[in-house]
Parts: C-alpha cells; structure tokens; sequence
C-alpha cells in the first residue's frame, strides 16, 4: 500500500493513540491498516536517514618548500619552524628531562594537541589533551572560537601538569589536570574568575597566581587598551580568588597607546618576577614585550629594549617570517634559556595559508633581561643547537611526505575533526576509510562529515582517491581545503542535472563554481583519484580515473605543457587557481588551511 492510498483516506485511518487504549474498536482491518501506516512511515523515514557513504583508499601529502632545502646538520642544527602548520600560541614546560608542548585548537576537536620532547626540536605527538566531549563542547562554534592560547605548567610540590585555557565560544575559563600527559587528563575545572589567555605561576614558596588578560579596572581609555590581572590560585581547593592585582595595564611603552597586551606568562627567576606578554595584536604588528618587578604585587618596570621579539620592522627578504610574538619561556636542565612562540611565513605580502606555526629561538641574557632576538634581525631558518635526537619519522617540520592508507586500528592522532564530530560518521577498513555523508556542509557552523590534516607547506600536493556514487545533486564526496565557513575549496564527485560529475567550488564569503566535467558511465563506476598541487598563492586541481597514477609528487610548477604530473592520465581541472581566499589575511580569525576529505548530503 502506497502512502498517497492512505493520504487520501483520512476518515478511514485509525488514532494510534486510541487504538492503542483500545477507544477505536477493535476492527482487525483497522489495525491491519494501522500497522501498514505505521510501517511505511518508519521506512520512509529510515530511507532518508540512510546516508551515503563514500570510501577514500588513501592520502598522500608531500611537501618541498625552497625555505627548507637546504644542508644542515640534524645532530647539531635544526629548521624553524619546529612545528609547521597550524599549530600557534606555543605553550611550553619541563619536568625532569622531557619537554612538553601545547597549541591553540579553536573550533577543532579533539583540543589542544600536545607534544613532548628530549631536546624542544624535535617534538612527537602524544595525544590531544581535551580528547572527550567532556572536556570540550564546541557545537555550532565558529572556526576561530573554541579553545584560546592553552597554557602548560608543572607544579614541582604536587607533581601535578595544568593545562589552562578558555573557551571562547562557550565563554568559559578552566583547566584541566594530569600526573602523567602521555595518559590522559582530568574532567575541567571550572574557574569563576579569570580572563582571556590564562597561565599559572607556581611560586618558590607554595603559592600559585592565576594570570590573565582583560580590561583595566578603570575601563579602557582607547581601543585595545588591556590589562593584566593576576588572582591567588589555590591548589588543594581546586579554586581561585575573586581579588584579582593588576599587574600592568597598556603596554610597554604606554604613551604610544600600545594595544591588545595579552598572552601573560609570569616566571619567578632569581630576585625578580618577569612578566612576558603578546603586544600589538596578532597580525603583522604583533611582538613580545616584558616587565620586571621585585614582587607580584609592586611597580613594573618596562625592559628599556622592549620588544624583545618582533619582525614587523624588516623589509621584504629571503625566508621571511612575520608576525611574530605569543611567546613562552623554558630553561633547560643545563642552565640554558630558550623561548617558543608563533610566527607566520607569507609567500607574498602578508599572505600565508600555513597559519601560525611554533618557532624556537634561544635566549640571550642583558642587563638581567632576556632577549628572544635583537631589533632589526631577521628569524633564521637554521640555528645551531648541539646535542639534538633527530627523529626518522619527523612530520613536523623539513620538506617531507607520507601516505596513510587508513590500515590501523585507529584513525592517526595528526587527523582532526571540524566541532564535535558526529556519532560514529567514519570506519576504518581494508578498502580505507569510510565516512558517511550527513546533512551539513562546510558553509554551515555545524558538525560535518569529515577528517582534516593540516597544510605545513606553501608548495605542497595532497591527494586521495574516493569511491563513491552519489544519488542526487545534494551529495558529494572528495576533498576540501578549508580555512573557515566562508573561504574554502571543495573538489569532489557528485550530480549534475541528474549525471554524474567532478566540480570545484571556491568560496571567498561567495561560492563560485570554477571548475566542473561530466563523467562518462564507465568513469562513473570507477574510483576517482583528486589531486591539488600548491605553490604559494596559486592552486592546481587534477582528477585522474588510472590505477597506475597513484602518489608520486607534484609538479609545482604548472609549466608542463600537458599536466602529467607522471601519469598520462592525470587530467587538470583547474590550473593556478587564486589560493588567497585561503590565507589568514584575507579570510580573517585565527586558524591555517587544513585538508579535509569530506562527504556531505547538503551539497
């Protein structure tokens, strides 16, 4: 029976609810009719419900930025940025002789990634410390909301690490707690009082100080005019103080109304407390300042060479890195000082797809004030550091590549997902993986079906093959290369008046489609293989239906004349696509192009 029959017999049709108290008789035609009703309601909706799902076999990333060809010595020199990619607001600590490292994660989940090390060079991934809706709610969160500039700390008298940070998007400040990082961390702290940017000290003598940004207590006399606060944190209560001290308000030179103080790290060092902070904002004027005082609560003196990291007075040059600042200090077991912080590499202008990545740099001691790096000098790529434990498997800094074929028990802790994934939308297979569309596109502010790494190279080439057939023009399947809601490109397999079809879509607050090609009944039956080959501002797009062509590298150029790329079946979709919708300049906020493979039935 037909729902359009029983649509039209309303008079006829039973109430479920009364039937079932047995208020409309008990006809056994009408129940019959009833069930029928009811049954072809359940599988009409469990036809919509069943989405549909792509299988992606692989996916190949290499990178050959000219900035990291270069010889040097792995044993007694290393390359900045030490990690590359979006990975900014470094946080760093030490226990014993191991380092241990956290980044900003925004809307992406699981929350801040978290590496430890022998030598700060070179750093293996642990986990994520927020690895459980728990720890981290982040439904229909903006890119660039979320977790905030975490900061990690080791009390010494408990020998406890806490990880402090806010959540933007939830407006909430806590921390969470750990005896041992590399097993996982407590439920959250909730913090009553406390601001943006959080950090804590633990003092020589047992007391600890919560430490933030926010406004200054007499209000702000011009834009961007912030504050530092500190508050009494104590540890056996798990609890802060509502009396907060202003440190410092301004800036380091405060009668150039210096804006956006923020990132606060205090450090308790010899007879002095320093007081390390961002200053000028996050784009190009960013820097790092510091202050001196012989207690929390006295007079802050300026350091006379504030500041004491910034690039934003160099001109163009080879290599060049911007926006420097966000800072934290470490000391080695040895005695020596060393300073991680963020910094940005354009490949034009102030365009960077990469987002901002952790750098390190060690620190010279003048007059009793530590300076990152002098005035006027330019970030280099090879520093000098003896002692170093180069790593075969590094995937975080260099030109490299690797290819993850989806075999292992568990998805690769580098991948991550957009918000809060949704319930069980990938498994994992001899084919690959596979990801089930759902009804939300990478437009919207919702969870989505999909799996992002991020782009650690300006010239670059990523590529996957997707097996997928697609029902209607709602549903997709490939790849996205995606910097927020509003700037995006998305390169996949779906329906075009009702026939198979290869489009690229590129969104720069409008979606265009740049790109798109009809599939022939055999090519539609077949797995398709997409490729994208970055070089700096200018994206290449190729599909390919050939077994034989799978990842060999890329041709970075976009000189060749028939765009084989090694494989006489590579086809070009698009070659040397405006990229720039992708950099942090031009799409706003505070995160770096990740790659996501991706299926959605809201296309």
């Amino acid at each position: 029976m037909k729902n359009e029959e029983l649509a039209c017999e309303p008079n006829t049709e039973p109430n479920l609810f009364e039937l079932c108290l047995g208020g409309a008789g008990n006809r056994r035609s009408q129940w019959i009719r009833a069930v029928a009703s009811l049954c072809l309601a359940l599988c009409a909706y469990c036809t919509n419900m069943m989405a549909q799902t792509a299988t992606f076999g692989y996916f190949s990333y290499e990178g050959n930025d000219a900035r990291f060809d270069k010889q040097y010595d792995p044993s007694n020199q290393y390359l900045n940025p030490v990690i590359a990619g979006f990975y900014p607001d470094p946080s760093v600590c030490r226990k014993g002789d191991t380092y241990y490292l956290v980044n900003s994660s925004f809307a992406f989940y699981p929350g801040v990634p978290i590496f430890s090390s022998k030598d700060l060079v070179h750093w293996q991934q642990l986990g994520h410390v927020l690895d459980r809706e728990s720890q981290l709610k982040l439904y229909h969160h903006g890119v660039s909301d979320g977790i905030f500039a975490p900061a990690i700390s080791y009390n010494k008298r408990n020998n406890t690490f806490y990880m402090v940070t806010m959540n933007m998007g939830e407006r909430t400040v806590f921390y969470v707690k750990s005896k041992n990082p590399a097993e996982g961390w407590s439920e959250p702290f909730q913090l009553k009082h406390g601001g943006m940017d959080p950090s804590f000290l633990f003092d020589n003598d047992g007391k600890a100080y919560l430490v933030y940004t926010t406004r200054p207590k007499d209000g702000q006399r011009y834009q961007g005019d912030m504050a530092i606060h500190a508050n009494r944190f104590y540890v056996d209560a798990d609890s802060v103080s509502s009396q907060s001290m202003e440190l410092v308000r301004g800036g380091s030179q405060t009668e150039n109304q210096p804006q956006w103080l923020e990132g606060p790290h205090v450090y308790h060092i010899g007879n002095y407390y320093y007081l390390m902070c961002a200053e000028g904002g996050t784009g190009s004027q960013h820097s790092e300042v510091i202050f001196r005082s012989h207690s929390l609560t006295g007079k802050w003196e300026s350091c006379p060479q504030n500041p004491i990291l910034t690039q934003r007075d160099l001109g163009n040059r080879d290599d060049a890195v911007s926006s420097t600042g966000h800072a934290d200090l470490i000391q080695t077991a040895s005695g020596e000082w060393y300073a991680v912080f963020l910094g940005c590499r354009p490949y034009e202008g102030d365009l960077y797809n990469t987002g901002r990545e952790t750098f390190l740099l060690p620190v010279t001691w003048q007059n009793g004030w530590p300076i990152i790096l002098e005035k006027g000098k330019a970030i280099p790529t090879i520093i000098n550091k003896k002692g170093l434990q180069p790593a075969s498997d590094n995937l975080n800094t260099g030109n490299f590549k690797y290819t993850d074929d989806f075999k292992s028990a568990k998805l690769d802790q580098r991948w991550i997902f957009l918000r809060n994934p949704v319930k069980e939308f990938y498994s994992l297979g001899t084919d690959g993986i596979t990801i089930k569309a759902v009804p939300a596109d990478v437009s919207q502010k919702e969870s989505i079906a999909a799996i992002f790494r991020r782009q650690q190279h300006a010239t670059f080439t990523a590529e996957t093959e997707v097996n997928f057939k697609p029902s209607t023009a709602k549903e997709l399947a490939g790849m996205t290369l995606f910097q927020n809601e509003n700037h995006h490109f998305v390169f996949g397999k779906t329906l075009i008046s009702g026939k198979p079809a290869i489009i690229l879509s590129r969104t720069d607050k409008e979606t265009a489609i740049i790109g798109s090609v009809m599939l022939t009944e055999d090519e539609a039956n077949k797995p398709l293989k997409l490729r994208v080959c970055g070089n700096g501002r200018y994206y290449s797009f190729y599909y390919s239906f050939d077994k034989g062509s799978s990842f060999s590298g890329g041709d970075h150029s976009f000189a060749s004349s028939d765009h084989t790329l090694g494989s006489s079946e590579w086809q070009p979709m698009v070659i040397g696509a405006d990229a720039s919708n992708l950099s942090t300049h031009q799409a706003g906020g505070f995160t770096g192009t990740v790659i996501g493979l991706y299926a959605t039935s809201n296309n």
